[in-house]
């Protein structure tokens, strides 16, 4: 079987995206491991394919495969990729497209100054909707949070637990660069307490508007960058009262804007997406 692709980044965060509506694509998970394989393959931190919409009053369907060969709920800096990629193919027009994934509808659109905003949608607390665990735990309130507390390496940890369409588990640390992301953060992802694994995210806050952030993804491991964790930490510093909105997440990749109104109000990611090279390959 031939492909052909584009390879994308946003914020460093990378992806092989594929084009299932010009093409038939029926790939099975080891075959999309070695599409993200950095040695044997194109290498990436996910597989994204484009397919045609199921759902009325959708334009696309929108599927992520994690390095792993696994399918995940959502992806904030591939949602950024899919409508720069969309659009620069001629599959549609439109500067603002609803896009049908696992973790429900998202609204990327593109801005005047090439970068794009995606509406993720309405942050998720409620644990069996994560999912999250929380059965026997106890809570501690900070301002408008809750900090679950969870044992790490035998110490216990206070994180903020949260979805963005995928689930995530937040801390703060006093410093991101100190952090123990490549210790802890395979630890976190696997915890007994997330029956579907969880992203694990390091936050260093800066001041009321900035925050430092790095990310363990699960099944990919660590990322220049995360879109939905970066709109999980900001949603989480504003809950915690330390920060404001919008907040500038810098991520190893680069800078994105977070911006929420609170409540039920949905979360809005801005930042990058471009093209870095495309071709063909034989699987």
């Amino acid at each position: 079987m031939r492909l052909r692709f584009t390879k994308m980044q946003g914020s460093g965060n990378d992806f092989v995206m594929l084009d299932g509506i010009t093409q038939q694509i029926g790939l099975e998970a080891q075959q999309f491991r070695h599409l993200a394989d950095r040695r044997f393959g194109i290498g990436a931190d996910q597989v994204l394919l484009v397919e045609r919409a199921r759902q009325p009053g959708t334009d696309f369907r929108y599927r992520i495969f994690n390095a792993d060969g696994g399918e995940v709920e959502q992806c904030g800096n591939g949602a950024r990729c899919f409508v720069r990629f969309v659009h620069d193919r001629g599959l549609t027009h439109k500067r603002t497209i609803r896009v049908e994934t696992l973790g429900g509808l998202i609204e990327p659109r593109l801005e005047d100054d090439g970068r794009v905003t995606v509406d993720m949608g309405v942050p998720i607390f409620g644990p069996a909707r994560i999912p999250f665990d929380a059965e026997g735990l106890v809570a501690r309130s900070h301002d408008r949070d809750r900090l679950w507390p969870l044992s790490i390496h035998g110490r216990t940890v206070e994180f903020s637990v949260l979805s963005m369409g995928n689930p995530h588990a937040v801390q703060v640390v006093d410093d991101v660069e100190e952090a123990p992301v490549a210790k802890d953060g395979p630890v976190i992802e696997h915890h007994a307490r997330f029956p579907r694994r969880v992203n694990a995210g390091f936050m260093e806050i800066i001041d009321r508007r900035a925050i430092r952030l790095r990310v363990w993804e699960r099944g990919v491991g660590e990322t220049l960058a995360c879109g939905t964790g970066a709109c999980a930490a900001a949603v989480a510093g504003i809950l915690r009262g330390q920060l404001d909105s919008p907040v500038t997440v810098h991520t190893r990749g680069g800078a994105l804007l977070i911006g929420w109104a609170g409540a039920n109000q949905a979360v809005l990611l801005t930042g990058p997406a471009e093209t870095v090279f495309e071709g063909e390959i034989e699987l």
